[in-house]
């Protein structure tokens, strides 16, 4: 019938009972006439636990070193699950990202996707075998094992699909996209189809449901996902071109995130030259940035603010000391019990009062933000952590998500 390119998710595979559901899951994919690729993450939480090891050693490992580490995890589920498979009846084989062709750059933990060779990976196939890949894993140029950071398995599967001109078929332990994460709002709708410009925001704004790389490589190439729970026993969501039936409504969904932390450098001398010191020294240290925000000049003087992942608290604070030896007069405060929420939806584009509705709700709510910043079809504002639930229910009633 076709390829079809299946991932599974860590709670998926989270023990050797679970990696033998799949394996009778894919074995009756491949039984419809199906060439099948599987991708697997590690099982459960062995990557928390091999971090935890590396973090027993040292508080801030080598990142080469873990990449090396937390490869281990998928490499020991791709091995389990082609076993199971061939108690299933059906030849399997199990790749590693090397293996599959999976060639990346960037830096060591955070590292993408450059190209593909799937030669090897389509002679398997060729052979009648079911491939398992390792997700989360590749090689560089050095010859180095890397991975892909969070949610890379997601961007493996797609990849893969897109190389291989097929639909991308993603099973995890949640039934679909949600308007808004149900274990925040339980009232949450689960929507049947999103677009991917609407699923690339959610999934950059916080919405842990798919990697936001995997949505881009899958707008680009066009790839269909469906995501759905691993059981395959209810519907799930498809991400797929826009309609016009998507455009009605102004909001799709809200995503919330804990994992940021918020920077202020005070006392900044206003000169083009300092603003943009401050961020070349953030590139140059591989800091992805998310919100900004500056104030109007003072006495020749302005705050500028920006929010980082929290994993990037070592390299923050080493690119503050630069900073502070470049720019006389600074002080920096460093704010991590905050929360970031944002409105998604691509009928934006087309109607007005979505950011109005937004300001009038907090303010009826004595809900205060930090900072706002807004695309063709998102608006973020960053909160206090104790106002996020508050925030969350009074935002989805309004909105009717």
């Amino acid at each position: 019938m076709g390829i079809v390119v299946q991932k599974y998710g860590g709670t998926s595979v989270g023990d050797v009972d679970k990696i033998r559901s799949v394996a009778k899951r894919v074995a009756e994919k491949k039984s419809e006439g199906n060439d099948i690729v599987v991708v697997v993450s590690a099982m459960g939480k062995t990557t928390n636990k091999l971090v935890d090891m590396a973090k027993s050693i040292t508080e801030n490992p080598c990142k080469r070193e873990m990449d090396m580490l937390l490869s281990t995890g998928e490499q020991i589920t791709i091995s389990l699950l082609s076993m199971a498979l061939k108690e299933c009846g059906y030849d399997s084989i199990s790749l590693t990202g090397l293996q599959a062709g999976i060639v990346t750059e960037g830096i060591h933990t955070k590292n993408r996707i450059k190209q593909v060779d799937t030669n090897n990976l389509k002679k398997h196939l060729d052979d009648g075998k079911i491939v398992v890949v390792a997700g989360f894993q590749g090689v560089n140029e050095k010859g180095d094992i890397t991975t892909l950071g969070r949610g890379g398995s997601d961007t493996t599967a797609v990849a893969l699909a897109a190389k291989l001109n097929c639909t991308c078929e993603i099973y995890t332990d949640v039934d679909g996209v949600y308007t808004v994460d149900p274990r925040i709002f339980p009232e949450a709708k689960k929507l049947k189809a999103i677009s991917y410009e609407e699923m690339m925001e959610m999934a950059s704004m916080g919405a842990g449901v798919l990697e936001t790389r995997a949505v881009e490589i899958a707008f680009k190439y066009k790839v269909p996902i469906y995501l759905a729970i691993n059981t395959g026993d209810k519907l799930g969501t498809y991400v797929k071109e826009r309609d016009k039936e998507m455009e009605k409504k102004a909001i799709t969904g809200l995503t919330v995130t804990d994992d940021i932390l918020m920077i202020t450098i005070n006392k900044v001398e206003y000169t083009t030259k300092n603003i943009a010191l401050i961020f070349d020294v953030l590139a140059r240290n591989n800091v992805n940035i998310d919100m900004i925000s500056q104030t109007a000049p003072h006495d020749n003087l302005v705050n500028v603010s920006f929010t980082a992942s929290k994993d990037d608290v070592f390299t923050i604070k080493d690119v503050v000391k630069e900073l502070e030896s470049e720019l006389e007069g600074i002080d920096v405060d460093f704010e991590s019990e905050i929360s970031k929420i944002s409105v998604v939806g691509i009928g934006m584009m087309n109607q007005s009062g979505v950011a109005a509705m937004v300001f009038k709700v907090f303010s009826e709510n004595n809900i205060d933000f930090k900072q706002v910043t807004t695309s063709e079809i998102s608006i973020s504002y960053t909160i206090d952590s104790s106002d996020k639930e508050k925030a969350v229910e009074v935002l989805a009633k309004a909105l009717n998500l």
